[in-house]
């Protein structure tokens, strides 16, 4: 009867991933069972999720949903390939509901194969300013699926660690967090908070200027040079790999190649001309970062308005 059962709930997530992988939204009681069914699954991982290598990293998504199936034809299919996810699958994109969906269909059937973070985006606060509250409401009628995949984003882990040697998170580095074992001891399970640790690896940014800088973006800091290189040498870290910013060839190296930003929204906001990127990462440990155009688009409307934009 177990296995009866089992055998059934596979079947209709498999049936929830071949809609989506045609852009069909599922119904709000399906969105409901899929959130329930990855809290399941993502609130016993760790604050900082064990990664083992080959793997593929990836940034920002954004709702732009067809640049997410471009990214898995550039990168190979779930489960074929593993992922890992840094955050911001929604807002901005026309198709927030579909990619968040399609992200957590895929972990709830291959939990191993696929590592979904937090981003600053994945809270009620600004997705209810940058488009995914919208969404839900004009998709749904209601609020109910919003709430449904609001307070599933409280459990996702907020950082990964890649043969406990590249650090992966959405932002950057916090003045409040010298080891990587600091981490572990947030506890995550709550709305991002306005300042302090989970604020700013959620938050925070790579800057020229050395030391601890006052982020422009209103949360989080700016970390120069000098801390990343301590980071990374006080943790026996080769790489800190985050993501967060919109950067045109779709990743950029920073602080003598201590930091990489990886972006995987390519024509971000449909409107930016970046190219997106991937990084692969061998079982060698070594890097290929693989650069991506946008996806032909059909049946899509026209920009009505725009966005409030903290930073594009």
């Amino acid at each position: 009867m177990v296995v009866a059962t089992e055998a059934k709930s596979i079947r209709t997530v498999e049936r929830w991933i071949q809609g989506l992988m045609d852009c069909k939204p599922l119904s709000e009681d399906d969105v409901q069972r899929l959130c329930n069914q990855a809290k399941e699954v993502i609130q016993d991982e760790s604050n900082v999720q064990t990664v083992k290598c080959p793997v593929t990293v990836c940034g920002d998504i954004h709702g732009q949903y067809h640049d997410l199936i471009e990214l898995f034809r550039i990168g190979g299919p779930c489960p074929d390939t593993n992922y890992l996810f840094m955050g911001d699958y929604v807002d901005r994109g026309y198709h927030s509901v579909e990619s968040v969906s399609l992200l957590l269909a895929l972990k709830i059937r291959y939990p191993k194969r696929i590592t979904i973070l937090r981003g600053n985006h994945e809270s009620r606060q600004i997705t209810q300013v940058y488009g995914f509250y919208d969404e839900c409401l004009r998709k749904y009628g209601s609020a109910k699926a919003w709430t449904c995949f609001t307070d599933l984003f409280d459990y996702l882990p907020i950082t990964a660690l890649i043969e406990n040697r590249i650090f992966c998170l959405h932002g950057g580095l916090s003045p409040s967090i010298d080891s990587v074992n600091d981490v572990r001891k947030i506890d995550r399970v709550q709305e991002p908070p306005h300042e302090g640790p989970m604020c700013d690896l959620l938050w925070s940014d790579p800057d020229e200027r050395i030391g601890w800088g006052l982020s422009p973006r209103g949360a989080g800091y700016t970390f120069g040079h000098d801390i990343s290189e301590a980071f990374n040498h006080n943790n026996g870290l080769a790489l800190v790999a985050r993501a967060h910013q919109m950067v045109m060839d779709g990743f950029l190296w920073s602080h003598d190649r201590h930091v990489v930003t990886i972006f995987s929204a390519p024509n971000y906001c449909y409107r930016c001309g970046n190219q997106a990127a991937i990084m692969e990462v061998d079982d060698h440990m070594n890097y290929t970062l693989l650069q991506f155009e946008p996806s032909p688009r059909t049946g899509e409307p026209t920009i009505r308005r725009q966005t409030p934009d903290y930073f594009l």
